[in-house]
């Protein structure tokens, strides 16, 4: 019992130090998540439906750039934000970020969109709608439903790609995980360090993916099946 309450990895777990550190990076991390997925909800909404809209010069501008991103590696979009536009690490992370998920949203938006049959379109049209109004009474409520599973699921991978900042210095979870590394240098104790990571990732992508089912059940009532 002396051997296991006096070894490094029970010495390192009783330093308030890994705990602030962790806890430092873990909100850096969750506050550049949670910035992100809110700007790239917002941009990815409007380019979605500028996708949908069928007028040629305003569908064609969103396909370009949904197409040209998509195939860019996000943290090359990262390092740009650092390097070339001089952006502070952490707001070279949002930026990044939410350039890239912009355009994997904006496809969900256009893919829920086209999910809705045509004539819920005609049907908002002969009451007199305009597109705006068809867009966000008729046919957004119906497509949302559908939207949530690939939106959240984008939502997670924005959380863990979160760690990409680390190679600008950004002092999110995983670049003070390695800092911490360095200083509780043992294997024991550095392998107990990134399980507490994963096991914090893990904790906050299941609640989400939780919630977000618990959601869409709600949201799908009288809609029919949604699957498991």
């Amino acid at each position: 019992m002396d051997a296991l309450l006096n070894s490094p990895v029970m010495e390192m777990l009783s330093d308030p130090v890994l705990y602030i550190g962790l806890g430092n990076g873990l909100l850096l991390t969750l506050e550049v998540a949670a910035i992100s997925i809110v700007l790239s909800s917002l941009f990815g909404t409007v380019i979605g439906a500028m996708r949908y809209s069928g007028f040629p010069v305003v569908s064609h501008i969103a396909a370009t750039y949904i197409e040209v991103i998509r195939n860019l590696p996000q943290i090359l979009l990262i390092l740009v934000s650092y390097f070339v536009l001089g952006l502070p690490g952490k707001w070279a992370a949002v930026i990044g970020l939410t350039i890239y998920t912009t355009a994997i949203i904006a496809e969900v938006i256009r893919g829920g969109l086209n999910s809705v049959p045509v004539g819920q379109w005609e049907a908002a049209r002969s009451q007199g709608f305009s597109f705006l109004q068809s867009m966000w009474y008729i046919v957004l409520p119906p497509a949302v439903v559908k939207m949530i599973p690939p939106i959240v699921s984008q939502f997670v991978t924005v959380i863990k790609d979160s760690s990409f900042a680390m190679v600008i210095g950004a002092g999110e979870l995983m670049f003070k995980g390695q800092i911490l590394a360095g200083k509780y240098w043992r294997p024991s104790q550095i392998i107990t360090i990134y399980v507490i990571i994963s096991l914090t990732y893990f904790a906050i992508n299941f609640a989400i993916s939780t919630v977000a089912r618990r959601l869409q059940k709600k949201l799908s009532a009288g809609r029919g099946s949604i699957g498991n």
